[in-house]
């Protein structure tokens, strides 16, 4: 069971950077796609810490909450006409694509009711809500930049140098107050997809 899910949450945070460099790219910023980053081979797209190494060690551990990410796919804002909007539009397709993941496993749950696809519905529900929490580097920091006043945004995309450093902190700091968004949340939008 581990090795599935494994594969299953592997693969999900692969599509939601392929999801960022297409959307990327059809917004004029081809960068994703001249990296080759823009395709299904997970080689590159694996970071040896957040796509094998943490969630290998989560699950392991028995950790409640087990994430862990893709290579971030590169995006260059010079090349967006509007790239305030444009950034924020990038960001949100990731979980959004994780969102149409887990109603693609809850429909498949529908027909075949087998506990995998249940589970496939839970890791990318999960990956969607976490992935839009506003904590840089995130990517509920970015979309909320894109209707934050532009001195704000500058402050909290500023953050973003501390990357998961910042996210580990408001996790151990903030633990129980993010379970009590997270959880309730997830469990609504699990109703609603499984039925």
């Amino acid at each position: 069971m581990f090795i599935v899910e494994f594969a299953i949450l592997v693969y999900s945070v692969i599509l939601h950077e392929i999801a960022h460099g297409f959307v990327a790219d059809k917004l004029g910023d081809p960068t994703a796609r001249l990296f080759g980053r823009l395709t299904l081979d997970p080689r590159p797209h694996i970071d040896p810490i957040m796509t094998l190494i943490l969630p290998i060690l989560l699950t392991l551990t028995g950790s409640p909450i087990v994430f862990g990410a893709a290579k971030p796919v590169p995006v260059d804002s010079f090349n967006f006409r509007e790239p305030k909007k444009d950034i924020a539009l990038v960001s949100a397709a990731g979980p959004v694509t994780n969102l149409l993941i887990a109603l693609i496993f809850s429909l498949a749950f529908r027909i075949f009711p087998i506990d995998i696809l249940v589970l496939g519905a839970q890791i990318n529900v999960f990956l969607a809500i976490f992935n839009l929490l506003p904590i840089p580097p995130l990517d509920g920091a970015k979309v909320l930049s894109g209707i934050l006043p532009d001195d704000l945004a500058s402050i909290l995309l500023s953050l973003e140098r501390f990357g998961l450093t910042l996210v580990i902190a408001a996790l151990f700091l903030f633990g129980p107050a993010i379970d009590a968004l997270i959880l309730p949340l997830a469990r609504t939008i699990l109703r609603l997809f499984l039925g």
